[in-house]
């Protein structure tokens, strides 16, 4: 295998050069080959460019330092004693989001070339390998990565993407993004909010439940009546009843004059319980009553109120299984739950971290009076690569944080806090059930060479909801037929 080579290739006088790494910022080259000596040598020569390498010989050692250390781009040599290239590329951007690859080879073909760059290869290049080449491939590659992953991406866009939808222009101008998932979201809620029916969001903490039931009462007919929400988690269970129906003077101890309730000053809009999960029994019997009859009697009162709203109601449990511990009643849950929306995850929503970070950031810097304007392409690959179990809330958390340390105009990698970053502490019991159930499909799928069909019948599963499942953890059956091809 021939070394690296470092002639300067001869290069128009009026060619642009092609920017470099930021400044304060080094860039973490995985460089992966299975030849000690070129290894050895490559590495050299990008860190005398000032880059940062971290070399690998073999795949494990490449996954293993991916988990570790958050990368900014993978130097894949394709033929390392039969391991797939290919494949590679995949297991890495399952855990570093968007990261860009440049394969290289000892004897490339128009053909492998095709399949490589159709996989998501940024460049491919054969060896021996020209020194400057190489570089400026990398420069290439890391500007083109940058560009796509929005470094920075405007929040205009955003919010166009959002307005665009029916109806939806601009009750929904506060919900920021990009990835289809939430597109899919507001796309029912567009079609639902011309409809009085009750809706039931669910989703885990810190999704944006409350922004759009918000946004579904601002692009409903109702959206001149109020809009009420209570926490149901919030309010004491011996207060809840009363701040609910409200009360005459005298109905209990304290009620020293007549109080309106909040179901009353609903009328004419939408109701929305937030943490529905967490109302007492002896309440959802009462509220499944008004719910039916759409009238209730104050504590206190032989006064009758007629009341006209939507119910929008959110949890971040599963109510299902409170059905089953008795903690639920199943007639309240299907009054409420007429047109369920599921939120997803801001981990499922990769490309909405950024542009929510710079929302973040601008409501921040403008809060504080500082001019933080800027995220580093190092840091926002690391807001990429954190879990973010708390979600968008605590995004929004993590950059408030930054804004109020940050020294310059710039957020830098070391003021990002977030949670649950590859390789640090034990994850929440929803991310491990979610990783042995995506360990699960992975080896249903290599034991049955990719077919779904024979995969679906042993886990006693349909084949839709196999496929659904599928699409949940990024897992494509394509690869693992490749895989067994090879």
């Amino acid at each position: 295998m021939s070394g690296l080579k470092t002639v300067e290739p001869h290069r128009p006088a009026t060619a642009a050069p092609i920017p470099g790494p930021s400044v304060g910022d080094t860039t973490t080259i995985l460089l992966i080959d299975d030849d000690p000596a070129l290894l050895q040598e490559t590495t050299r020569h990008l860190e005398t460019e000032g880059y940062r390498v971290l070399p690998a010989a073999d795949s494990r050692a490449a996954l293993r330092l991916a988990r570790e250390r958050f990368v900014d781009l993978a130097v894949i040599d394709d033929h390392r004693n039969g391991e797939n290239s290919l494949l590679l590329m995949d297991d890495l951007r399952e855990l570093q989001w968007g990261l860009p690859a440049i394969v290289l080879t000892d004897n490339g073909t128009i053909d492998r070339a095709v399949d490589v760059i159709k996989h998501g290869a940024c460049h491919y290049l054969t060896k021996p390998l020209d020194g400057v080449r190489l570089v400026a491939q990398i420069k290439s590659c890391l500007q083109q990565s940058r560009m796509i992953n929005g470094y920075p991406q405007p929040l205009a866009t955003s919010r166009q993407e959002v307005e665009s939808l029916p109806n939806l222009a601009p009750a929904c101008a506060r919900i920021i993004t990009s990835s289809r998932a939430m597109k899919e979201v507001l796309a029912k809620v567009s079609q639902v909010a011309v409809t009085d029916s009750n809706v039931y969001i669910e989703g885990e903490s810190g999704t944006g439940k409350e922004l759009v039931a918000r946004c579904l009462h601002g692009a409903s007919r109702r959206k001149d009546g109020p809009f009420i929400a209570v926490n149901c988690a919030a309010i004491p269970e011996n207060l809840l009843e009363s701040e609910l129906l409200g009360y005459e003077k005298g109905a209990f101890t304290g009620a020293d004059g007549r109080r309106e309730g909040l179901f009353a000053r609903a009328h004419g809009g939408s109701f929305f319980f937030d943490e529905l999960s967490e109302l007492p029994l002896s309440m959802q019997a009462k509220l499944l009553r008004i719910l039916e009859e759409r009238e209730f009697y104050p504590l206190g009162s032989n006064r009758k109120v007629t009341v006209d709203v939507r119910i929008i109601a959110a949890s971040n449990r599963r109510l299902e299984q409170q059905m089953r511990d008795g903690t639920f009643r199943e007639d309240l849950y299907y009054r409420i739950r007429v047109i369920p929306i599921t939120l997803p995850p801001l981990r499922e929503r990769k490309e909405d971290i950024l542009p929510l970070a710079h929302y973040f950031l601008d409501k921040f810097s403008h809060d504080t009076g500082k001019t933080v304007s800027d995220i580093s392409p190092a840091a926002a690959r690391k807001l990429m690569n954190l879990d973010w179990p708390g979600n968008i809330r605590e995004l929004e958390n993590a950059m408030e944080y930054a804004v109020a340390l940050a020294q310059g105009k710039t957020v830098t990698p070391e003021l990002i806090i977030g949670s649950a970053s590859p390789g640090t502490g034990v994850p929440p019991i929803r991310h491990a059930r979610d990783s042995f159930e995506k360990d699960y499909l992975t080896q249903l799928l290599d034991h049955h060479q990719g077919n779904v069909s024979r995969a679906a019948k042993e886990a006693g599963m349909y084949r839709a909801d196999f496929y659904t499942l599928l699409r949940k953890h990024g897992l494509s059956p394509e690869r693992f037929r490749r895989a067994w091809k090879q």
